[in-house]
């Protein structure tokens, strides 16, 4: 079973920075496509930032020049840069996995991710 272990959530100031990371355990060999979510309180869970397998990066607009999303060589790791925090961005913030597998037409992950982190709470007081 992979385990996503989150870190870097906190409390800072409007106008901050934070950066969050989300670690891979178990299988080595594996690669993962990651990506990270938000919930705001009484609200669904939403996309963010998402790395694809070809490397192709997308953000959502409440996001967009503000949070930077990175991955290491390993495949294994994924960042979250957030900078210019504001108060709306407070909320609980989740890193999802997927492994990448190999097909004839080259390397795939699945459109849904099915291994999430356990979540940390990101304040942003103004």
């Amino acid at each position: 079973q992979v385990q996503l272990v989150e870190s870097g959530g906190g409390s800072v100031q409007t106008g901050g920075t934070l950066r969050l990371s989300c670690a891979a355990s178990e299988y080595p060999e594996n690669r993962y496509c990651m990506g990270w979510f938000r919930q705001h309180p009484g609200e669904e869970r939403e996309a963010i930032a998402r790395i694809y397998v070809n490397g192709t990066i997308i953000y959502s607009d409440s996001v967009k020049g503000r949070f930077t999303i990175s991955q290491d060589s390993t495949k294994k790791t994924a960042y979250l840069q957030m900078d210019s925090l504001k108060p709306e961005d407070t909320a609980i913030y989740y890193c999802a996995a997927d492994p990448i597998f190999a097909t004839p037409w080259g390397p795939r992950c699945r459109s849904q991710f099915g291994y999430w982190g356990q979540g940390t709470t990101v304040t942003v007081s103004s």
